[in-house]
């Protein structure tokens, strides 16, 4: 059996932190940023961490589970 192959799209889009959990950024920070304002963009830029509904989905894309 060859190896299972890890979703291109997942590698770029999360990474695993220390303790396991699964960060993530955030959307709509990419452009059309003149009409959102100073705040909103400011909470857009810290990282986040996946929803516990989501991960094991995460996961699986990831081949860690």
């Amino acid at each position: 059996m060859p190896k299972q192959k890890t979703k291109s799209s997942a590698k770029k889009r999360f990474k695993l932190t220390g303790t396991g959990k699964i960060k993530r950024k955030h959307a709509f920070k990419s452009h059309i940023l003149t009409k959102k304002s100073k705040k909103r963009k400011l909470k857009l830029t810290h990282d986040g961490l996946v929803h516990k509904a989501d991960e094991p989905n995460v996961k699986i894309m990831l081949r860690l589970k």
